[in-house]
């Protein structure tokens, strides 16, 4: 049984060229797996690309054009990522979370394989004062709670193998910064250049931050031995906001706060990827101090 578990699988990676989903293709290919990444570069990018990966560039509405292998695994990255910018776009949303994974859904159940999914970890928000569901805060914290339900429904009504996983504020190398960035290198790069640190207020919203490797430690476990829903991946110390920017002692400017700015997160449900054997190796003080003495040695 172990034998065939660890036997080399073709594996399909969706955002295989996004900063998750390279880390992920590179574990992979180190397990000698075969893997093939299906990508549209929308915050992917060519620097992301692993040796030995096959990459595809195409919209995930459009998976059975592209993708003629009959892969053991799908796992399903590659949808937009981001709560406030959604705001803004929601038709590049549901053209890229609905339609696209609505595609990769009907892939699945023509070929029948084993689907890792990417929930959404906002989700678990609580309300905020004015009584607004984390799930109703924008155009993608509604669709992907919509997605998690649709995986459910079709491994329950076509008998599919599937896993739903949710991450928790990843951060490490290849992390995106800019209009589609995430909170941790958008602080760094902004500690490198010498450039004040924005907050947005109150400041005291408590989120897990989760060290990419960690992350794709569970990911990794998922294909293994995962079944079915609840699959938190997150780190155990929960963090204001503002705390984590004054880790780096650096200026801060609190900005006004956002109608999509998320309240604390929910104590985070990491029991099922813990029984899996999973367990937190790397901590968000010490990446900062690495941050923080390379700036000091260079």
């Amino acid at each position: 049984m172990d034998k065939e578990k660890n036997k080399q699988k073709t594996i399909l990676v969706t955002g295989g060229a996004g900063f998750i989903g390279s880390h992920l293709c590179e574990r992979l290919i180190k397990e000698g797996h075969k893997v093939i990444s299906l990508d549209n570069y929308f915050t992917g990018s060519v620097d992301n690309h692993i040796e030995g990966v096959k990459y595809i560039k195409g919209h995930t509405k459009d998976i059975k054009k592209y993708i003629k292998e009959t892969p053991d695994i799908i796992y399903h990255l590659g949808e937009y990522s981001r709560v406030a910018k959604s705001i803004e776009e929601p038709e590049i949303v549901w053209d890229l979370n609905m339609d696209g994974t609505f595609g990769v859904l009907e892939f699945w159940r023509e070929i029948k394989c084993k689907l890792i999914y990417a929930g959404s970890s906002t989700k678990f928000s609580d309300p905020r004062e004015e009584g607004t569901e984390g799930r109703n805060l924008s155009p993608y914290t509604w669709m992907k709670p919509a997605n998690t339900e649709l995986v459910k429904n079709y491994g329950d009504w076509y008998k599919l193998p599937y896993v739903i996983t949710y991450f928790y504020n990843v951060y490490g190398p290849r992390e995106l910064s800019g209009e589609y960035g995430t909170y941790i290198e958008i602080l760094r790069q902004k500690y490198l250049n010498d450039e004040p640190f924005e907050v947005r207020l109150p400041g005291t919203q408590k989120r897990n931050y989760t060290h990419i490797q960690d992350t794709i430690s569970g990911l990794i476990l998922l294909h293994k031995k995962g079944e079915g829903d609840e699959y938190g991946i997150g780190a155990d110390k929960a963090y204001e906001t503002l705390r984590v920017a004054k880790l780096f002692n650096h200026k801060i400017n609190m900005l006004p706060e956002r109608k999509t700015s998320r309240p604390s997160t929910k104590k985070i449900n990491t029991k099922k990827i813990k029984e899996l054997g999973w367990k937190q190796k790397n901590k968000l003080e010490d990446y900062i101090k690495d941050i923080i003495k390379s700036k000091n040695n260079a």
